[in-house]
């Protein structure tokens, strides 16, 4: 057991609820209907299970079974009741007297009670019940899918953190060696090794080496030594944007995978929130059980934040594993870094799981009295002088400078055209970049332009494309990247969003940032000049509007921030982490909703759907939408499929803006959406082909019908 708490009391409490869940599904009607398959509502049987756990003060695992359909209700609407976990006052009332009924039918199949619960109040936190519900929900959702989609318990491959070291060992060598001498290789070479040698012992380190030194291996040796010496589960590694998570595990995949081991059983690759709730989509359903994991963060810090039980259902997962939380600097709002630290505080003390957080602007969130209750210091796995040896590599290699003229598309047009190729522009929102890429290609190909990416003058890279076509961009992008100066492939410009400005191992010559926030104009830096090649670099930062040109609300704060910045001439003096840190600070004294603190407050009097409502890594919900016309064929035909081809194949769209475009839904899965063939571009714009001909034609005064 994982929990530094009362593991008894929590083994007994996950067990009662286990047994009696389903107590309600002994009556005869339940019984006809599972026997004949008839397709008829049921009646609720969650009510008996929860019933009879309150008459034996089994009140935990009560909760847990009246939350595993309907999710962690709040505990103060619920004490308001004038009966605890009550839903409907008849059908409790009815329940209530055929309890005695359903219990002599459990009896009867041999199935064992449960002793009377204490009298005492439960000092379980959110977090706990949380877990303790998950237990449950992956168990209960595991045999359903079994029973309804025949889906056999998969072996996990075994963890062998000990030989996968070893193998990391001499993947980075091997690389090391490639690199030749110089100031980066010896820079490379010492983080790794004061990483792999850090001491295990604390539970949270950080990681501020700069960007382009290596951290993506180094850390993971860390975490390696860890789990050998704290005997993990698993490595868990969290990154902000899906188009980073191939790149990632390609790597992990190179220097971790062991002889006849399946790569995709070792290393797990998790790019969309897949949680389904209803029977015939569970079996699609993402789970943490491999050794490494690599996942968004919007996957996991709303899996922690969560009450819903198909989102939950992973969560037991979590305890005992090691956790790199890597471009911390974009992993979530500011406003949501008060409570996360508590849960992150919680998981280290009570749940055994061991954390790294790294960034090449890394906020030190940690350190600010009005962000997080006890104030403390963290040990850094690079030491201070190797840190400061990193610094002065990074400020030789690329500043940043402000266009101080608010552009137009035409007017950003004329300055991208001004610099030297190859170039990168990020814009704020997946809208945006297309307008943009799209403005461009028609000006270079005409109105009925083709897209060759290997030779066309512009590409365009963003969440509208799918995991699977936007990694043949990336490696296109890579390809050009690494030809000569001078060859006609390497002068193109790629138009993306924030998903490229970290974690990719890009080296532009010239770079353009619409205003954001300071981390992000920080971070898009270290995609220029990365090696430090012989040629002068360029970053701009600038501001646009224009007609199709939509507003990051999520920027509206940080970019006046920033400019601020720039007006005390902090940017290119100050160090990253210093700025990104004084950026973080004066944005959470201006949040004058105080929103932080209202999550903390539900959070602690455990009201658990107002906490899951907050806490939003993304703004807006989204639908996964399938845009592969063969994977759409197979789910309408009810063949089986695999989370990973589901998550590969598909993108996601805001909900609020599903209805405008021409998704439809998929019949069979509830929650998923498929996209047709015609309106997707798989090689330039994506999903924003359609949308953009939709936009174009509301701008006309037209109408989706």
């Amino acid at each position: 057991m994982y929990y530094r708490g009362d593991v008894t009391f929590f083994r007994e409490t996950v067990r009662a609820a286990a047994l009696f869940h389903d107590l309600g599904k002994l009556d005869e009607q339940f019984q006809r209907i599972l026997t004949t398959n008839a397709k008829e509502a049921t009646p609720n049987h969650v009510d008996a299970g929860t019933g009879y756990l309150i008459e034996r003060n089994l009140v935990e695992a009560a909760f847990l079974v009246y939350a595993h359909h309907i999710g962690l209700q709040s505990i103060p609407e619920e004490r308001a009741k004038a009966e605890l976990f009550l839903r409907d006052a008849d059908l409790f009332e009815q329940t209530n007297r055929r309890l005695q009924e359903f219990k002599s039918r459990h009896d009867s199949c041999s199935l064992p009670d449960v002793p009377d619960g204490r009298h005492l109040q439960s000092d379980w936190t959110g977090l706990t019940r949380r877990i303790a519900l998950s237990c449950l929900v992956d168990a209960d959702h595991g045999d359903t899918a079994a029973n309804y989609r025949k889906v056999l318990p998969t072996s996990r491959p075994a963890p062998r953190w000990k030989e996968r070291l070893v193998a990391l060992d001499k993947y980075v060598q091997d690389l090391q060696s490639q690199e030749g001498e110089g100031e980066r290789s010896s820079l490379l070479r010492d983080i790794y090794q004061s990483c792999r040698d850090a001491d295990t012992g604390p539970s949270f380190y950080t990681c501020d080496s700069p960007v382009g030194t290596g951290k993506t291996t180094a850390v993971m040796a860390h975490l390696l030594r860890t789990a050998i010496n704290k005997k993990l589960r698993h490595v868990i590694v969290v990154l902000p944007y899906t188009n980073i998570i191939k790149q990632t595990v390609d790597v992990y995949r190179k220097a971790l995978v062991l002889p006849g081991e399946n790569p995709h059983e070792v290393v797990a690759e998790h790019h969309h929130q897949a949680d389904f709730e209803a029977e015939d989509t569970r079996h699609v359903a993402t789970l943490w059980q491999s050794p490494i994991i690599v996942t968004t963060a919007v996957q996991f810090f709303e899996t922690i934040a969560s009450n819903y039980p198909s989102r939950l259902r992973k969560l037991h997962e979590l305890p005992r594993s090691g956790v790199f939380i890597d471009e911390t600097h974009a992993a979530i709002p500011n406003s949501l870094w008060p409570q996360t630290w508590r849960w992150l505080m919680e998981l280290a003390e009570a749940w055994k799981c061991h954390f790294v957080l790294a960034s090449g602007s890394l906020p030190r969130f940690w350190e600010l009295r009005d962000m997080i209750d006890v104030p403390e210091k963290l040990p850094d796995l690079v030491n201070q002088k190797l840190r400061k040896r990193a610094l002065r590599y990074e400020q030789k290699r690329v500043h940043a400078i402000r266009h101080r003229d608010v552009l137009d598309i035409p007017g950003l047009e004329r300055l991208i055209a001004s610099t030297p190729g190859p170039r990168l522009v990020i814009m704020n929102t997946v809208q945006s970049a297309a307008v943009i890429a799209d403005y461009l290609a028609k000006k270079y190909y005409g109105e009925n332009y083709s897209i060759n990416i290997d030779a066309s003058s512009v590409l365009h890279l963003s969440t509208s494309l799918t995991p699977e076509d936007r990694e043949v961009i990336v490696e296109a992008v890579k390809r050009r990247l690494a030809l000569s100066f001078g060859h006609s492939g390497r002068d193109f410009t790629l138009v993306a969003t924030s998903c490229v400005e970290a974690g990719l191992d890009f080296s532009f010559r010239s770079a353009f940032r619409e205003r954001a926030s300071t981390s992000s104009l920080i971070q898009i830096g270290g995609r220029v000049r990365r090696r430090n090649e012989d040629f002068e670099p360029m970053l701009i930062d600038f501001k646009i509007e224009d007609e199709f040109i939509n507003r990051h609300p999520a920027f509206s704060l940080s970019s006046q921030i920033l400019e601020k910045l720039f007006d005390e001439g902090r940017i290119g003096t100050d160090s990253p982490s210093d700025l990104v840190t004084e950026a973080l600070r004066r944005e959470l004294m201006s949040d004058t909703n105080a929103k932080y603190e209202l999550i903390k407050q539900k959070e602690t009097d455990g009201d658990y759907p107002e906490v899951a409502k907050l806490y939003k890594v993304i703004s807006e919900n989204t639908r996964l939408v399938v845009v592969d016309p063969r994977l759409i064929k197979k789910l309408e035909e009810g063949e089986n499929v695999s989370s990973r081809e589901l998550n590969r194949k598909s993108v996601q769209i805001w909900t609020d803006k599903l209805t405008k475009t021409c998704a439809f839904p998929i019949e069979g899965f509830p929650g998923i959406f498929g996209w047709p063939e015609e309106d997707y571009d798989k090689v330039f714009l994506g999903y924003m082909k359609g949308m953009l001909q939709l936009l174009k034609t509301e701008s006309e005064g037209g109408g989706v019908i």
